[in-house]
């Protein structure tokens, strides 16, 4: 979901990656409860097996009231005793094995190996493949349609563990020699870490890539397709280019204990779940739950995504008040604030935050209070008063707009060759905004300096301490283990820089996207900054967005040229976040005891096929569906490619100069980078002072980050979402917490792979066929709503 501060990046700001399991499940997991047999480990035991209340149960964090800070901090050992018994943490012995310094890595990291154990096999190769091309299709063709679902790491952690036991049984053993080198299709039984390979190779590069985006608004919208060649060549230098600079980064972010990466931790403890426990009982299965919930989501879909549309969003306030101008705004979910609107359709509570079961409760609360405190209260006061003139517009989009409220037609102020001409620019007037977009921005400029100083309040002192152990890098049993295997040399990386940079350079230049000292200054961010912003993500599980530095520097350095701005933000922002999603599959890897080389080869392997697939999904897509990206084309409506449209202009053809400039009405924005600044230091005094009180609950980052997803994301499905977690994460995890354990991430996969496959069936079969017009047939009953703003008080269409 690109939203209008990037979030325009990838996905919400609490998902970025899916190392088997979705972010969010770990999101405070440095307040996280892991239920183990015993607080430290026992003498003389390398490694204790993981118990939980059932034995089948997929474990997850504890998503009840967090601990204090106390229990959450993650301090390395030092010599006073008692401190080290403060934070769980004990010296080691001769009388204990030796293990991580860190409580939460000795809960969930086994301290042995089998350097025996083989790895990349057939059945890897196999189950990568596919899990890869089944993600990229679904994720990338759903990109496109307005219910944005995508399917994570999890359903590929639960379906390759019960594929791969089957492959095991049926495949023959027969060896085979190839060049000397002995192979066989069966090697044995199918082990751990091959079930972590299948995983990283399916989630390397499942999600659409941020460069498609630049691909599909060239073509769409700024009519100079890139061609699929270059476009390709484009993608996979944007990729595989984050790997040089994971690669180089490894003896920081990978190899020093104290880089825990609490993401990975999860993803850890739910692999030794699958392999480790094997008393099953006599209940269902969580495979057989999965199976249950895909079937009952894959026939539903049929009803709210083509029989009954209605469903999908059952506005109240429109089928009361439908001629009210007001109450379609109130009550809309693409063009309003959602309020009294439901649904039907699992898509649409999915869809756009991913599933509601992934959430911790408390971190629902504070998503679902910033989306309040915006869309509910700072909207309606700024829209209704007419502020900076946006009465005339809609009250949510991210479509811009003349000062009249009509639509903005970029291309009465370009030049033949995409740049903004400053006469015709002029001649036809500034470009205008709805107010929530407007302020999305200014809320994304706080929500970058909260976060800062948020991490330096709550993470400071120990940010500091394991930068300086990261530096001393004393060995871990973990890194020790890791010597029995080959390590991907430097050079290996290095290799990969020159010819992704080279080619980088060759592209901007060839098709006039960006001057190559820009390719050069673009390559800067992520070398200076995915070291440093890789300590605080591994450490406080939060990664600082660094998309506006980029979006301000590419901004005034070029301005009135959008495509070099978003070819910028790819190489320069992007570029470091896929660094640092490949360090935290480095660092899983590196739990697991998965053989460097092979590891290098899965996520090479994985990135490269995704793009194939997600490029051709695209190109298919964009030149097969009639009007797409257009709400002609429903429900291909590319809401977030609008809106990625809507920043490329903003940003790149118009620039933050003009836009955010001392005779722009939006000029005021730009205070509340300092209001950022300051919001978190009242709120950490009153957690510190109270740490029992309610304010211990209370995550402002996390409050704030909303407002990044907003444009694009329907304000209805925030609402529905929040009620699905109030009902799974709060009623059945304290009522039913055993079955919650056992099924509710089955469950999850269940209902979010069914409405995939489904949706991906029903396109080929009704592509060409319509349901007969009936009030069940239209999907959108709030018709004042996109059409203009309160002050027109237009009619709806006869």
């Amino acid at each position: 979901m690109h939203g209008p501060i990037d979030n325009d990046i990838e996905e919400h700001p609490l998902r970025y990656k899916e190392n088997g399991i979705d972010e969010t499940e770990i999101s405070g997991i440095l307040s996280t409860h892991f239920n183990t047999e015993s607080e430290t480990p026992s003498p003389g035991v390398r490694s204790k097996k993981l118990s939980f209340p059932d034995s089948d149960a997929t474990p997850a964090p504890d998503y009840g009231i967090s601990p204090d800070k106390e229990s959450m901090e993650l301090t390395p050992l030092s010599g006073d005793d008692s401190m080290n018994e403060k934070h769980g943490l004990k010296q080691q012995t001769d009388d204990v094995e030796e293990d991580s310094p860190y409580e939460v890595v000795r809960h969930s990291v086994s301290n042995k190996d089998d350097p025996s154990m083989y790895s990349l096999t057939f059945r890897v190769w196999l189950l990568g493949i596919i899990f890869t091309g089944v993600l990229s299709f679904v994720n990338q063709f759903f990109f496109y349609r307005q219910n944005q679902l995508s399917l994570g790491g999890s359903v590929v952690q639960l379906l390759a563990f019960p594929a791969g036991y089957v492959l095991s049984r049926v495949l023959p053993t027969r060896k085979f020699t190839t060049f000397g080198w002995v192979w066989t299709l069966n090697p044995g039984p199918f082990n751990i870490k091959e079930h972590v390979l299948i995983s990283i190779f399916a989630t390397a590069s499942s999600g659409s890539p941020y460069a498609i985006d630049v691909v599909t608004i060239k073509k769409i919208w700024y009519k100079s397709d890139l061609g699929f060649v270059a476009s390709l060549l484009f993608i996979l230098t944007s990729q595989i280019m984050g790997y040089s600079f994971a690669g180089l980064a490894r003896k920081f972010l990978v190899y020093p204990a104290a880089m825990i990466w609490p993401a990975s931790l999860i993803s850890v403890t739910l692999f030794r779940t699958f392999h480790e426990i094997q008393d099953f009982g006599g209940k269902m299965s969580r495979t057989k739950m999965f199976w249950i919930c895909f079937i009952g989501s894959f026939l539903w879909y049929f009803v709210p995504n083509f029989l009954i549309p209605a469903l999908s969003y059952i506005a109240l306030l429109c089928y009361m008040a439908p001629n009210n101008v007001i109450a379609n705004q109130l009550g809309d979910s693409y063009n309003g604030l959602g309020i009294l609107n439901f649904t039907l359709d699992w898509s649409t509570i999915s869809s756009n935050m991913g599933s509601p079961i992934a959430y911790p409760w408390a971190m629902a609360c504070n998503l679902f209070a910033g989306f309040v405190v915006v869309m509910w209260i700072i909207t309606p006061i700024g829209y209704y008063s007419n502020t900076w003139g946006t009465g005339n517009m809609p009250i949510y989009t991210a479509h811009l707009y003349r000062t009249n409220g009509s639509a903005y037609d970029i291309h009465e102020i370009m030049t033949s060759d995409q740049h903004l001409d400053e006469a015709k620019y002029a001649e036809y007037g500034p470009v205008r905004m709805s107010f929530q977009f407007a302020i999305s921005y200014g809320i994304g400029f706080a929500a970058i300096m909260t976060l800062l100083v948020y991490i330096g309040l709550h993470y400071g002192p120990e940010i500091y301490q394991q930068l300086r152990q990261s530096r001393s890098i004393n060995e871990d049993v973990h890194l020790k283990l890791m010597r029995h295997y080959e390590e991907v040399p430097h050079w290996w990386y290095i290799v990969l820089f020159v010819i992704t940079f080279a080619t980088s350079i060759a592209i901007c230049e060839i098709y006039r996207m960006m001057p190559w000292y820009w390719v050069v200054v673009a390559t800067l961010v992520p070398l200076v900054f995915t070291i440093p912003i890789g300590i605080i993500q591994a450490v406080s599980n939060q990664q600082p967005g660094l998309n506006v530095i980029t979006e301000f520097i590419i901004g005034y350095g070029m301005p009135g040229n959008p495509i070099a701005n978003v070819t910028f933000k790819v190489y320069g922002y992007i570029t470091m976040t896929q660094a640092l999603n490949l360090v935290s599959d480095l660092k899983l890897g590196h739990y697991m005891k998965i053989p460097p080389r092979n590891m290098f080869v899965v996520q090479l392997a994985g990135t490269i096929l995704a793009s194939f697939i997600e490029l051709g999904v695209a190109y298919w897509l964009m030149n097969t569906v009639a009007n797409i990206c257009t709400p002609e084309g429903y429900p291909f409506t590319c809401i977030s490619a609008n809106t990625f449209y809507s920043a490329s202009v903003l940003w790149g053809l118009i620039g933050p100069g003009k836009l955010f400039g001392t005779s722009s009405p939006y000029h005021p924005v730009l205070y509340l980078f300092f209001v950022g600044a300051v919001l978190p230091v009242p709120v950490w005094y009153m957690q510190r002072k109270y740490p029992n009180s309610f304010w211990r609950h209370i995550n402002l980052p996390v409050a704030i980050s909303i407002a990044g997803a907003m444009p694009p994301m329907p304000a209805a499905s925030i609402v529905n979402w929040f009620i699905a977690c109030f009902v799974f994460n709060y009623i059945i995890h304290k009522y039913r917490n055993t079955w919650w354990q056992r099924y509710a991430f089955s469950l999850s996969a269940g209902l979010d792979s069914g409405v995939a496959i489904s949706g991906i069936v029903q396109f080929g079969i009704f592509t060409k066929a319509k349901m007969p017009q009936w009030w069940g047939a239209d999907a959108d009953h709030c018709k004042l709503a996109p059409t203009g703003g309160f002050l027109n008080r237009v009619s709806p269409p006869a």
